[in-house]
């Protein structure tokens, strides 16, 4: 086994003080190794390293990337691990500049998500209750079924990120309050909502669970699966939703679990939510990234004033 280099020890402890310093998961880990691994792999080609990097080292890689059909969006993400890099290196002295400082790349950027429809959100549930209603279903399909209504139920009712829903812990179907306490991104905790209908569907699943499965049941997630993870996988749930998307006549590159969470967030814009609440429900950090959603804004604004400006009947004439 060979001895990592210094370029490699200085990834390791750049992922260590994200994860120490910034809470960040294994997910986002796992990215920037990948993507600081390759940066580092080009580096090497030319035989430098991050401590001796310049910044024409850094455009070329940038360039290299796109020279590689990188989408704009896979070169912004690139750069914008790169600068946090290098200047983790330049704060702790692993060199004594930053040469990312200055160094401009794509910009990314942001559009509205396509969002699915209040009436599309309904089919998907609709067909996930007709599935759990069937009688030929086997106690294990059933089992299957409402845990899919649950997961969707619980996604659209409170906005959560993937990841935040399949760790949620047990206690949650059995808590009474309103409201879910949510770790989310960099440690911040949060309060999602859990309407009836959530609430109703995560008992008649946790139920189901504790009859069919007792052992499984007895872990401390709410949607838990025998995986490495101790509860359902992203991968999992994303396949069953695709196969749901089927049933209910839906599109299935539109049904994804993100998908639920951009409806959560401009149904509730649309129905009148303040966009400051909304930054709060999503865990966003800047209500920059929440800004996104305004496009429902826009057109609300629209038509308030085709319908209530005295002249609009004029205006369009």
């Amino acid at each position: 086994m060979r001895a990592p280099t210094k370029a490699e020890r200085q990834l390791d402890c750049f992922l260590e003080m994200l994860a120490a310093e910034r809470g960040a998961a294994r997910n986002t880990s796992d990215a920037y190794r990948r993507d600081l691994s390759d940066y580092i792999a080009h580096l090497a080609r030319s035989g430098a390293e991050p401590a001796t990097a310049t910044l024409e080292h850094l455009r070329d890689y940038l360039g290299a990337l796109q020279h590689r059909g990188m989408s704009a969006a896979t070169q912004a993400r690139r750069l914008s691990a790169l600068r946090q890099f290098h200047k983790f290196l330049f704060v702790d002295r692993h060199r004594s500049d930053d040469p990312a400082a200055s160094l401009e790349g794509p910009r990314r950027a942001k559009s509205a998500p396509g969002v699915l429809s209040a009436a599309e959100i309904e089919r998907l549930l609709a067909a996930a209750r007709q599935g759990g209603d069937s009688p030929d279903s086997s106690p294990a399909e059933r089992l299957k079924t409402l845990r899919l209504l649950a997961l969707l139920e619980t996604l659209y009712a409170t906005g959560l990120r993937v990841s935040e829903l399949l760790s949620l812990p047990k206690l949650v179907a059995r808590a009474r309050d309103p409201f879910v306490s949510v770790k989310g991104k960099g440690g911040r905790e949060r309060l999602a909502p859990l309407g009836a209908p959530a609430k109703q569907a995560l008992g008649d699943y946790r139920a189901a669970l504790e009859a069919l499965r007792p052992a499984l049941a007895a872990s401390p997630y709410l949607f838990p699966a025998e995986a490495e993870e101790g509860h359902l996988t992203r991968q999992a749930f994303a396949r069953e939703l695709k196969a749901l998307a089927g049933a209910a006549g839906l599109p299935a590159a539109a049904v994804h679990p993100h998908a639920l969470r951009h409806a959560f967030a401009s149904h509730m814009l649309q129905n009148g939510a303040d966009l400051r609440v909304v930054q709060e429900l999503l865990g966003h950090a800047d209500i920059a990234t929440t800004q996104i959603y305004t496009h429902v804004l826009d057109e609300r604004k629209k038509a308030m004033v085709r319908d209530l400006h005295p002249l609009a009947d004029e205006s369009q004439s």
